[in-house]
């Protein structure tokens, strides 16, 4: 049997699911990724709202994680982390962030890039309010990021913050939400022969330019 690693170069797949064109897509890509999401929704691909994050550090190193939108609108896209988070820290030195979605049974991603600032405290305190109460003590039991002696630390730091806050933990002030004001998106819908749909949107003179990008 050959290797994982021998296998890759063999390994083939044909996108014939769907096709994008400027003329069925939105003219607004928040129409577009908003369609496109409900269909993933409805098709029970599984979490459809699971995004890869990606940042840059002060050492210029990139960096990516898979965080949950918990909310959209024309303000942007939003997410909740821990503040002192390596993510939480490169973006305080640099606030430019890209995101990405990838549906895979549906052969679709979207790509989205723009400046990411801090959600208000009152949004934030709304939906800590809202999540159960395990992960409202999570969320003070983790210092996120940290090197840590073993998983007992994290076991321990949740009983003490439990028998402290009881039901009732407030927000930390290290934790809140972040939102990515959108200046590109790009859907991308597989194709077959490689010949894939590539449309982008780029914010231009208060209005967006949609144009097709070659695979």
């Amino acid at each position: 049997m050959p290797s994982p690693n021998e296998s890759l170069a063999a390994l083939r797949k044909s996108y014939e699911r769907a096709e994008l064109d400027e003329i069925r897509s939105a003219a607004d890509p928040l129409d577009q990724f908003e369609r496109w999401l409900a269909e993933a929704i409805d098709a029970q691909v599984p979490e459809p709202n699971a995004m890869t994050l990606a940042t840059v550090g002060g050492d210029l190193r990139p960096s990516t994680r898979i965080v949950l939108v918990k909310g959209y609108d024309a303000r942007g896209i939003v997410w909740y982390t821990n503040y002192h988070s390596r993510k939480g820290q490169e973006l305080a030195g640099n606030p430019y962030a890209a995101l990405q979605f990838h549906w895979v049974e549906l052969e679709r991603v979207v790509r989205i890039e723009g400046r990411v600032a801090r959600v208000d405290e009152a949004e934030s305190d709304a939906y800590f309010a809202s999540r159960p109460l395990d992960s409202r003590i999570g969320a003070w039991a983790s210092p996120q990021s940290e090197v840590i002696s073993g998983r007992d630390v994290l076991v321990k730091n949740a009983a003490l913050q439990a028998a402290k806050h009881l039901l009732s933990p407030p927000r930390p002030p290290h934790w809140g939400g972040f939102r990515l004001v959108p200046d590109r998106w790009e859907f991308w819908q597989g194709r077959k022969s490689r010949l894939h749909d590539r449309l982008r949107y780029r914010a231009e003179g208060g209005a967006w330019v949609r144009e097709r990008l070659a695979p």
